[in-house]
């Protein structure tokens, strides 16, 4: 089986598991996860309005990643990042396809 064998229903659910574990995972910050993987709850969030094509704005799609204003996520789950971070980051996005 290959990833485009998989029906867009089951993709779909699977997005929507995902996001759900991220919502509940609110430890996992976005600046490690960048830093890890190369992205993270926003990336998915303008993916989601890329894939719409205009139908939303950037800020609606991390909304529905979030379930929240990313603001109010941001203020509620978000510290600083350090610059250790913020390197770690920036070296895995170097790993990253070009868009």
């Amino acid at each position: 089986m290959t990833l485009d064998d998989i029906d867009d229903r089951t993709a779909a659910e699977v997005f929507r598991r995902l996001v759900r574990h991220l919502r509940h995972r609110s430890d996992a910050e976005n600046i490690d996860l960048m830093g890890l993987a190369g992205f993270c709850r926003n990336c998915l969030g303008d993916w989601t309005a890329e894939a719409l094509d205009g139908a939303v704005t950037r800020d609606q799609a991390r909304e529905a990643i979030y379930g929240m204003p990313y603001s109010e996520w941001k203020a509620q789950h978000q510290s600083q990042a350090t610059p250790e971070q913020l390197a770690r980051m920036a070296e895995s996005l170097k790993l990253n396809p070009p868009a």
